[in-house]
């Protein structure tokens, strides 16, 4: 497996724009970018943004090797570039400034998650990492909150990897995963990196092996009598059940439902076990669930303990991308900082470097988010708390997001995932609703559309012929 160096991990057009920056002595213009969400994907309501540590790790280390420069200089794109390009790419650092919502932050349309300001050459290129980790990482950790949230309090354990879009996606859905509520992860390699619990069970090839269902049962308990999840449905899921119940006693931690009617089987593999005096094994089930099949089963009175998702979680199956983008707020001009937009039908944005100001009401329920520019006065009165907070000054990580001496090194994770449920108790109501057609009140100040309209203004009176 080839080992990754990040310097290229970008989009050609990033090169070729920092090219024309550099070429044209620009290559120390201070610029701001900011990256969002344009509109929530169908029957989503809210975000839970994440992948925030995995973006400053790449920031923090970005480097450009002496590989991947003698690639660049061979490419035929930059054939009429001039070799200072290549010098300075040499040397490439991320040196900037970022604020952004910390991970498990319920965030909406619109709202800046992240913000850059650095070197416009330098904004540039980290443009497609940022949006591809954030992106994905928001996603899945906003799918496992609605897939916890119809489970009612019941486990969920993500389980996708191997139907994820490669392994990273895997390691990263799970991880994501973890923060928007999950207990735990069957992906190993995202226990170790990470610290998430881990959990497993057997498969169907693993009965198949032996000559009888019995003897499987027998060797795997054998070997994990204290925490064996015995898949039961390999060839009569109530046959098995019984023969369970009947001659391996009440110690067995938990079955496995895996086909079927998952609703009615539970419930009589319920019965069968109370009936022997197996009241504490847990009844797991999987089978392609995602939020509708969970909060139909449990509907329907299903006696189902916890869940496993794999694919429709880690590849956010009915909503697989999010329609996030990175674009330029500001950039200096003779020492001065102004304010950029774009116009384009669909696709316009407002200008400056902005915060997000998010009110609660008498009740604790958020209320609603003010998008503001970054140096307007706090808000008074009221209970409002600002979203955006530094995470890296001149290119070193900064504030929260750096570990305390003697830090747990998971314990990042954790407060992500405890910042997402504590968040999510505030939602209103009707927002958690798995088909919700409410829209959380989301505003822009009356300055900011002030600029923006005077921006406009400028543009279009820019545009007209003389």
């Amino acid at each position: 497996m080839l080992e990754r160096a990040f310097g290229l991990a970008t989009d050609l057009y990033e090169l070729t724009m920092a090219a024309g920056y550099f070429e044209n002595g620009l290559q120390n213009r201070t610029a701001i970018f900011e990256l969002f969400v344009r509109r929530l994907p169908q029957r989503r309501s809210f975000m839970i943004v994440a992948g925030l540590e995995q973006a400053l790790d790449y920031l923090s280390t970005l480097r450009i090797t002496s590989d991947q420069l003698e690639y660049l200089r061979k490419h035929p794109t930059f054939s009429r570039v001039s070799p200072g390009f290549f010098d300075y790419l040499a040397e490439f650092r991320f040196t900037g400034d970022a604020w952004a919502m910390p991970e498990g932050t319920v965030a909406f349309a619109m709202e800046p998650m992240l913000r850059i300001t650095a070197p416009i050459i330098e904004a540039q290129i980290v443009e497609t990492f940022l949006l591809s980790t954030i992106n994905f990482q928001t996603m899945i950790a906003s799918k496992a909150a609605r897939v916890v949230t119809a489970a009612q309090g019941r486990s969920v354990i993500e389980f996708g990897t191997r139907r994820a879009h490669g392994t990273e996606a895997g390691l990263l859905a799970a991880r994501s995963a973890y923060i928007g509520g999950c207990v735990g992860t069957s992906n190993v390699e995202a226990g170790h990196l990470f610290g998430i619990p881990t959990f497993g069970t057997l498969a169907h090839s693993f009965v198949m092996s032996f000559e009888n269902e019995d003897d499987a049962f027998r060797a795997f308990l054998k070997v994990f009598p204290d925490n064996a999840t015995v898949l039961v449905d390999t060839y009569d899921t109530i046959a098995a059940v019984r023969r369970l119940a009947r001659d391996f006693g009440p110690a067995i931690p938990a079955v496995r439902l895996d086909s079927g009617d998952l609703c009615e089987l539970s419930k009589e593999v319920r019965r069968i076990l109370d009936e022997a005096g197996m009241t504490n094994t847990k009844i797991f089930a999987s089978s392609d669930l995602n939020e509708y099949r969970i909060a139909d089963l449990l509907s329907r009175g299903a006696r189902i303990d916890s869940f496993g998702v794999g694919t429709e979680l880690a590849t956010s199956f009915d909503a697989p991308a999010l329609s996030g983008v990175y674009k330029l707020a500001g950039l200096e001009e003779q020492g001065q900082m102004s304010m950029r937009i774009k116009l384009s039908r669909d696709k316009a944005t407002y200008p400056g470097a902005k915060q997000v100001w998010r009110q609660k009401d008498e009740t604790g329920k958020y209320r609603q988010d003010l998008i503001r520019l970054e140096d307007e006065a706090n808000i008074q009165p009221g209970d409002w708390h600002p979203l955006l907070e530094q995470v890296m000054k001149l290119g070193e990580a900064v504030g929260p997001s750096v570990p305390a001496a003697g830090e747990d090194r998971f314990a990042r994770l954790a407060e992500a995932r405890e910042r997402a449920q504590n968040q999510l108790s505030h939602l209103p109501d009707d927002l958690l609703t798995l088909d919700s057609d409410s829209k959380y009140p989301v505003e822009f100040s009356e300055r900011l559309n002030q600029e923006r309209e005077k921006l406009e203004h400028r543009i279009i009176a820019m545009q007209e012929p003389a």
